[in-house]
């Protein structure tokens, strides 16, 4: 049978405090064995009244300290209730507040009882540490949840586009990612930490939104005839908003551009924006069709050849 010699490297430290529970343990031995049984059972009646008093302190601080703790918890909520926090927030900061009071309640319940918690604080504050660490990316992502649930830069039923090219419908705000529903009805989950960082295009932060048309028509075509065709085109859609109707400015119809082969005009308006996309492709079809019927033509690449013959 072989054995293993197990070598421990030990502390000038370590061999001080064994040193003096040796001294205190023989103490106490020799104080049980000289002194007089009479006089030792009125010591550990006494010695047990003092600890029960301890540990009556101790659970009259802990009754106390939960019953301030579900108050608090209680407060929070109504202050976020009325401020309308957002709801993912509100727990967050409910639950982190009762969780770090409940730690600090505990260390001094158990300090109330004598014994040393200096190592136990040191012990949590390690392990936090570690976690932290460990859990970087997720500490990230939970504070870039908080930058957005407290400063909004968009919410659920925006559609927005981000710096990495995802694009869609915001279906759920949370701490750690944002869900998003695209056009194709595919879900994508996108990490707090990367969004807050980026740039995110918000197309339903504001009531209104502009939709512009670059159209080309053939050179020779009437400037006026074109322009009323458009305007006529314009005022034909309900959907149109106008100064009168809360817009910043009325359609604009101009000629843009002078190009090789097109005369190329802009035609601008405003709409609501959740009628973005329905407007800009109705007047699509629209110009398409009605422009031709009016004799206004779209021009297209041409090339002209001509031949010569030589003598």
């Amino acid at each position: 049978m072989t054995h293993r010699l197990l070598q421990l490297s030990v502390t000038p430290q370590d061999t001080a405090a064994v040193s003096e529970l040796e001294s205190a343990a023989r103490e106490t031995l020799q104080h049980i064995t000289t002194t007089p049984i009479e006089q030792l059972i009125p010591e550990f009646i006494d010695s047990i009244i003092k600890f029960g008093i301890k540990v009556l302190i101790a659970l009259l601080i802990y009754v106390v300290g939960a019953w301030l703790i579900r108050k608090i918890r209680g407060l929070l909520r109504k202050i976020f209730e009325k401020r309308q926090t957002d709801k993912a927030i509100a727990s967050f900061v409910e639950s982190f507040t009762s969780i770090s009071l409940t730690i600090i309640l505990v260390i001094i319940t158990v300090g109330t009882l004598g014994v040393n918690t200096t190592s136990l604080a040191a012990l949590l504050a390690a392990g936090g540490m570690a976690i932290g660490m460990a859990l970087s990316g997720t500490v990230q992502n939970f504070a870039g949840g908080i930058m957005i649930l407290v400063f909004k830069p968009f919410k659920a039923g925006d559609f927005i586009e981000t710096e990495n090219g995802y694009s869609g419908t915001v279906s759920e705000v949370n701490i750690f990612s944002t869900k998003l529903t695209t056009t194709d009805n595919r879900l994508i989950i996108i990490p707090n930490g990367s969004l807050s960082n980026g740039t995110v295009n918000n197309y339903s932060g504001n009531r209104m939104r502009r939709i512009e048309w670059l159209v080309g028509v053939e050179y020779g075509t009437d400037s006026e005839q074109v322009k009323n065709a458009l305007k006529e085109i314009v005022a034909g859609e309900s959907r149109t908003l106008y100064t009168a109707t809360g817009a910043p400015a009325d359609p604009l119809i101009e000629v843009n551009a002078l190009l090789d082969s097109a005369v190329q005009y802009v035609v601008r308006i405003w709409v609501k924006s959740e009628d973005y996309w329905p407007v800009y492709y109705r007047l699509n079809e629209q110009i398409y069709t009605i422009l031709p019927q009016k004799g206004i033509d779209f021009p297209f690449p041409q090339l002209d050849v001509r031949m010569v013959k030589e003598n």
